[in-house]
C-alpha cells in the first residue's frame, strides 16, 4: 500500500489549471498573425510557415512592392512595413511560388482568391463604452443569417429590425458564420478565412456597426464559429504550413492538426481567433460549431488552452465573454471547469430536447428520429437534460451518452427550430410550415417555459412560411458539381420522392428571404403576440428563475401530455404548465398542491387563437382549489401559478 500523499500531491486542481492559465496569458500574443496596423503609416505583417525555406510580402495596391520577410525559430515570418494606410492590399509569396492571400486575413474585398486587405481597427469609434453585457441565464437568442434576414442581406440592414426584436423581448443575436466564404450566398460553413468578415455582408465596417448599435439598445451579439474544418474554395492554407492532419476525419473537409507536429501554430491560430472577435469587435460570445469534430490528445487539450486565453482576456478587460458548443457527445464534460476536467464552455445546445418535443408535435419526426417519440422522454429532457444517457441507442448502434441530471439548466440551450433543421429537411420547411398554429404555440410554451437558454431561429416569432435552404455560390464548376450531386445522394438516402432545389443557383437563396412584413398580419401577428407573452412571463414571473434541477418536476399525463412544476428559488412561488400535444381532452391533476392555483395563461383565450380555432374555444377555469382536477382541452398549454 502506497504512503500518505504528501503536501505537493495533495494541490487542488485549480493549480494545474492555473499554470496552463499562467503561461497562456505570457504566450499569448494577441492577434499575433496576419496585418496589424500600427498608425503613423507603419504596418505589422506575420505569416505562421514552418518548414519554408522562404516568404515574402507582396504589396500590390496602391503601390506595387514586393518586401523580404524575416523567420524566426517557431516558423513565424514577419516585416514591419512603412508608408501603409487602412486598405493597401496584399499578398504572401511562399517560396517564390504565386501569390497567396493572408490565412489571417482581416478583409477579403475581392473575395477569397483575391488579395487580403489591411484594416485600421482603431479607425472605428464605438458608443458602447458604457455596455456591461447580458447575464447568460438572461439571454433570449435569435439565431439569423445575415444573407437571408433582410432583402439587402448585409450587417447595416439588421439594425432598423432592433427595435422590433427587442419588442419581442430579444436581447441576443447569434450571427451565423460571417468568416469570408466564396461569393456572395453560402451558410457560412464553407468559409476559407476565419479571421475575415464576409465582404458582401459589409466587411469589418458593417460588423462594427451592427454590434455598436445592438449595444446600445441592449442587445448582446453571438457569433457563429467554425474550428473543425475550413471551406475547399479559397482554402490556401496547406501553401503555407501543416495545419491539416490525415490522423483525423472529419465529414466537411481535411481534419485540422491541433495535435500532430507543428501543431502549436494551429493552437495558436485559432485559440486567438476568440480574442480577435472579443477585443476588436466587441463581441460578445462564441458558438463554436461541431466541437465533437476537433481532435485532441495532446496534454492539454485545446479546449484548454482557449479558454486560457479567454479568461486572461477577461481579466485585462473586465468584461465576461461566453462561448457555446455544439456538440454531439451527450457529455457533460464540454461544461464542466477546466479545473475539474472539463473544456470549459459556458453552455451546450441541447439537441435531444428538441428531438423530444419535436416527435410529439409532429408525426413525421418519429421516422426521422427513431429513439424518440415517447412523453417519459421529453419529461426526462426537462428534469435530467441528455435524454440518451447511456442507453442503447439504435441510429447510433450502441450505448450512448452521459446523465447531466446533476447540470443547472442554464448550461443548456434550446431551441425548436434552427438553421440545420429546416435546411437539412429537402423542401427547407421550417417548424411553422409543418405544424398547425395550436401546436406551434405549445413548441414555443415549452421552450421559453423550460428551466433552459431559449434560441429562436429568424422569423420563428410569427411563423415564417417562407423556407430555408441550403445555397452556395462556387465558382469552381467541379465544386458546383460535387456539392450539387452530394445533395442529391444526401436526400436520397431518406427516401425523398423530390429532388433538392439546386443550392447553386440564386433563386434558392432568394427563396430562403424572410417575409418580414408578414409579421404584421393575421395568424402571424397573433404568433408574434404569443410569443412576447411567454417571454415576457419567462422574465417577470419567480417561478422561471430557477435552472437548479431540484426545482423541477415533470409528470407525464399517459402519452400524450405533461404537467410541467416550476418553482423559485427557495420554493415560495409555484408555477404548473398544462401540456395536452392530442387531439382529444385529457383528465388530470397537479398533485400535491396545498394552495389555490390562478391562470396566468390560456392557449385557448381568443386573442390566442387562429381562424380556424375560434369556433371551438374551450376555456380552463380561472382558478384551481387544491386536489382539483382538470379536463384540458385538446392540443392545449394553460399556466397557473400559486395565488398570492
Amino acid at each position: 500500500m502506497n504512503g500518505p500523499l504528501s503536501l505537493e500531491e495533495m494541490k487542488p486542481s485549480w493549480c494545474a489549471w492555473n499554470e496552463i492559465s499562467i503561461q497562456a496569458e505570457k504566450s499569448c500574443k494577441m492577434f499575433d498573425v496576419g496585418a496589424h496596423y500600427l498608425g503613423n503609416g507603419r504596418c505589422s505583417f506575420k505569416v505562421w510557415a514552418p518548414e519554408k525555406k522562404q516568404v515574402k510580402l507582396h504589396l500590390v495596391h496602391p503601390i506595387d512592392k514586393i518586401l523580404e520577410m524575416q523567420p524566426d525559430e517557431q516558423g513565424y515570418y514577419s516585416i514591419e512595413a512603412e508608408g501603409i494606410k487602412e486598405g493597401v492590399e496584399y499578398y504572401f509569396i511562399v517560396e517564390n511560388k504565386k501569390d497567396l492571400p493572408d490565412p489571417a486575413s482581416h478583409h477579403q474585398p475581392k473575395g477569397v482568391h483575391g488579395p487580403s486587405s489591411v484594416v485600421d481597427h482603431n479607425a472605428y469609434q464605438w458608443n458602447d463604452t458604457g455596455w456591461g453585457g447580458v447575464p447568460f441565464h438572461e439571454l433570449i437568442l435569435y439565431e439569423l443569417h445575415v444573407g437571408t434576414f433582410s432583402e439587402k442581406g448585409t450587417f447595416e440592414a439588421i439594425i432598423p429590425k432592433l427595435d422590433e426584436l427587442k419588442k419581442v423581448g430579444i436581447n441576443a443575436l447569434e450571427l451565423m458564420p460571417i468568416g469570408q466564404f466564396p461569393g456572395n450566398r453560402n451558410w457560412g460553413y464553407d468559409g476559407a478565412y476565419p479571421y475575415a468578415v464576409q465582404n458582401s455582408y459589409g466587411g469589418p465596417l458593417g460588423l462594427k456597426k451592427l454590434v455598436d448599435a445592438c449595444h446600445q439598445k441592449g442587445i448582446a451579439v453571438f457569433l457563429d464559429v467554425v474550428y473543425n474544418h475550413l471551406g475547399p474554395e479559397g482554402n490556401y492554407f496547406s501553401e503555407f504550413g501543416p495545419y491539416f492532419t490525415d490522423s483525423y476525419k472529419v465529414p466537411w473537409g481535411d481534419a485540422l492538426n491541433f495535435d500532430g507536429n507543428w501543431s502549436d501554430g494551429v493552437r495558436e491560430y485559432f485559440a486567438n481567433n476568440a480574442l480577435h472577435w472579443f477585443d476588436l469587435y466587441h463581441i460578445d460570445g462564441l458558438r463554436i460549431d461541431a466541437i465533437h469534430a476537433i481532435y485532441d490528445h495532446g496534454a492539454v487539450h485545446f479546449w484548454e488552452l482557449f479558454h486560457a486565453r479567454i479568461r486572461a482576456l477577461e481579466e485585462k478587460t473586465g468584461r465576461k465573454y461566453y462561448t457555446i458548443a455544439e456538440s454531439d457527445l451527450n457529455s457533460p464534460v464540454v461544461v464542466k471547469t477546466p479545473e475539474n476536467g472539463g473544456y470549459g464552455f459556458t453552455g451546450q445546445w441541447l439537441d435531444d430536447f428538441h428531438h423530444a418535443l419535436y416527435t410529439l408535435l409532429h408525426e413525421e419526426g418519429r421516422k426521422l428520429y427513431i429513439d424518440f417519440g415517447l412523453m417519459q422522454q421529453l419529461a426526462k429532457a426537462y428534469t435530467d437534460g441528455f435524454v440518451h444517457s447511456g442507453e442503447y441507442v439504435k441510429f447510433r448502434k450502441r450505448k450512448f451518452g452521459r446523465s447531466s441530471a446533476g447540470f443547472a439548466g442554464n448550461k443548456f440551450i434550446i431551441f425548436t427550430d434552427n438553421h440545420d433543421q429546416a435546411g437539412n429537411r429537402v423542401t427547407g420547411a421550417r417548424l411553422s410550415s409543418l405544424i398547425d398554429h395550436e401546436r406551434l404555440k405549445i413548441a414555443a410554451a415549452a421552450m421559453f417555459l423550460s428551466p433552459y437558454i431559449p434560441m429562436l431561429f429568424m422569423g420563428e416569432e410569427y411563423a415564417e412560411q417562407a423556407p430555408f435552404f441550403y445555397f452556395v455560390s462556387h465558382s469552381d464548376k467541379e465544386l458546383i458539381k460535387a456539392v450539387q450531386e452530394g445533395r442529391k445522394e444526401e436526400f436520397a438516402a431518406f427516401k425523398w420522392e423530390m429532388e433538392p432545389p439546386d443550392p447553386q443557383s440564386e433563386k434558392t437563396f432568394n427563396d430562403s428571404k424572410l417575409n418580414w412584413k408578414s409579421r404584421e398580419k393575421g395568424d402571424h401577428a397573433i404568433m408574434l403576440n404569443w410569443y412576447t407573452e411567454l417571454i415576457s412571463l419567462r422574465k417577470m414571473h419567480p417561478a422561471f428563475q430557477s435552472f437548479e434541477k431540484n426545482d423541477i418536476r415533470a409528470i407525464p399525463v399517459g402519452e400524450e401530455g405533461l404537467i410541467l412544476h416550476r418553482q423559485s428559488p427557495g420554493g415560495l412561488d409555484h408555477a404548473f404548465i398544462f401540456f395536452n400535444f392530442s387531439g382529444k381532452e385529457l383528465s388530470c391533476s397537479p398533485g400535491s398542491v396545498n394552495t389555490e392555483l390562478v391562470k396566468l395563461l390560456d392557449s385557448k383565450e381568443v386573442c390566442w387563437c387562429s381562424t380556424a380555432e375560434k369556433n371551438s374555444v374551450q376555456l380552463l377555469p380561472t382558478t384551481m382549489k387544491p386536489g382539483e382536477s382538470v379536463t384540458i382541452p385538446a392540443l392545449s398549454v394553460t399556466v397557473y401559478a400559486n395565488k398570492k
